[in-house]
């Protein structure tokens, strides 16, 4: 048996689309276009990403996989891309990640643990990784892009929610 189940992946995974959802809430949709530096993805894009990109995975890593030689990354991640390029409002961003949320934790959640356990050839053909393994990727992928929000609520004069949940309760105890 695996010490971490399916369940706590769908948990933290349902977790870690909870705070960037809250993230987006945060940020004023006129501040939706913004982009932190010349070539780099605006908010709304950046959002569009985050909400999609899981579908990769699932692409990938389906329980009757047990190899990607062979595997269409770039076309699949193409396809995925302009799907992320439409424009969307802010209402419809914060709905997508809800929604691709939900079905992505659903997804996470079904796997048995003979499936977590399972190697994956790599598209080398050589190396293996666990499904578990390349399955928290997709958390650790969105926490990689929340840091980005973070920095970018930061440059707008936003506090993000978790560092003023923590404020709160310093205030609280002093």
């Amino acid at each position: 048996m695996i010490p971490y189940t399916a369940a706590d992946l769908a948990a933290s995974f349902r977790t870690v689309r909870g705070n960037t959802v809250r993230a987006a809430e945060d940020i004023p949709e006129e501040h939706y276009d913004f982009r932190p530096a010349p070539d780099t993805w605006s908010v709304a894009e950046l959002l569009a990403h985050i909400a999609i990109s899981p579908r990769l995975r699932v692409a990938m890593l389906g329980p009757d996989r047990d190899t990607l030689v062979g595997f269409d990354f770039f076309g699949t991640l193409s396809g995925l891309r302009a799907e992320q390029a439409q424009p969307r409002t802010k209402a419809e961003l914060v709905d997508l990640l809800k929604t691709e949320g939900e079905r992505t934790a659903e997804w996470l959640a079904a796997f048995d643990d003979a499936a977590l356990a399972e190697r994956i050839t790599q598209p080398d053909g050589k190396s293996t990784k666990t499904r578990l393994e390349m399955l928290m990727a997709t958390k650790e992928h969105e926490m990689h892009h929340r840091g980005q929000l973070m920095l970018i609520q930061r440059m707008l004069g936003i506090v993000p929610h978790g560092t003023r949940a923590m404020q709160q309760r310093a205030a609280a105890r002093a």
